[in-house]
């Protein structure tokens, strides 16, 4: 991620003035020009092609044009740092809000109050991380007619392919920046009976893990929960971290649920997970990481792979950020690297051999 020395440049957007000022007064706080206003995704677009500012923040339930479709503009002809800021935890204000990170969004937080210091400078910290994050062009939201896709070619190293990762009884994935949709990318086309769990930690600000399930529940075969203590995990089901706590497994192949110390401020963070099934699966378990932000899972998938588990990172040219799976692949961790589709098929593959 580049180094932004000159002030970060930031266009806010959201239909309520004293939110608007609220935010103006944060991000000025915290050394950002604030460039402009908008009060509808309409205003969102223009502002963008005006300004090019560093970074947006996105309300998503505005009059004329939501944030989605704002959005969604944006990526397709300006490419530009999104973080949605939203108040609403209506569920179909979720669904757009997680709609908007799979069309470009780079993260979501909830709106900060007055009395609420931590919100205040999460948001502060959030828009400034996002700023230096280098996005692309997003066609996906113009329609075509559908036409059958060629079978991605599996871009495989030497030691691993479907067919000798026919031990592995579990699948661990670590994501961060960008992993709601690789995650959706990754696991859309598995079957609901799909033979294998498969356990998660997406960072996420606190208050959307819920929603994150709920629209994952609603883009995949998959069922999706949230981990419950002492909860087996379940073949054909995906589990992901609660707010605050890291998700590990035991000895009796439970899931252990702990406020241990934050890993570099992330709790949940990738590296419990990866150092448990390290510990009670050995190399009958797949580790996987994908698109985020610093190095979190990095140690925890070290350990895993050096019990021969078999490892997967996303590769740099499908990532939001490549530095969680740029940080295992250093360590030497990691098998192979693939885009989300070529992951997704290689864990269909190794269903249907596992089968």
């Amino acid at each position: 991620m580049p180094v932004i020395t000159n002030p970060i440049r930031v266009v806010i957007v959201d239909d309520s003035p004293t939110v608007q000022s609220l935010l103006k007064s944060i991000l000025g706080d915290a050394g950002m020009t604030v460039l402009a206003t908008g009060k509808n995704g309409r205003e969102a677009v223009q502002l963008v092609k005006k300004h090019r500012p560093d970074v947006i923040t996105m309300d998503i339930r505005m009059p004329h044009m939501d944030g989605l479709e704002a959005t969604r503009q944006i990526m397709r002809e300006q490419p530009t740092p999104i973080v949605v800021i939203t108040g609403s935890s209506q569920m179909q204000d979720v669904d757009l809000t997680f709609q908007a990170m799979q069309a470009g969004a780079l993260a979501v937080i909830k709106k900060p109050g007055i009395s609420d210091p931590q919100t205040c400078a999460n948001v502060a910290q959030t828009v400034q991380n996002m700023a230096g994050v280098h996005v692309i062009h997003h066609w996906g939201s113009v329609k075509k007619k559908a036409v059958p896709k060629p079978t991605p070619q599996i871009k495989t190293m030497q030691r691993l392919d479907p067919a000798s990762c026919a031990q592995v009884k579990i699948i661990g994935i670590a994501s961060s920046t960008g992993g709601p949709s690789a995650l959706a990318a990754v696991l859309g086309e598995l079957p609901a009976n799909y033979p294998l769990p498969i356990l998660v930690v997406q960072h996420v600000s606190p208050g959307f893990t819920r929603g994150l399930v709920s629209w994952l529940n609603s883009v995949l075969k998959l069922r999706v929960e949230i981990a419950i203590r002492g909860n087996r995990p379940t073949p054909g089901t995906v589990t992901l971290a609660p707010d605050d706590y890291h998700l590990k497994v035991n000895k009796n192949g439970e899931i252990e649920l702990s406020q241990a110390e934050p890993y570099k401020g992330l709790r949940p963070s990738g590296n419990p997970l990866f150092t448990s099934l390290a510990q009670h699966y050995g190399k009958t378990a797949l580790g996987i990481v994908l698109t985020g932000m610093g190095d979190d899972g990095a140690d925890g998938i070290t350990l895993l792979h050096q019990t021969g588990a078999p490892t997967i990172a996303q590769d740099e040219q499908s990532c939001v950020v490549y530095g969680m799976p740029h940080q295992a692949v250093l360590r030497n961790a990691i098998d192979t690297q693939m885009n989300p589709q070529e992951i997704g098929l290689f864990l269909q593959q190794l269903g249907d051999v596992i089968k």
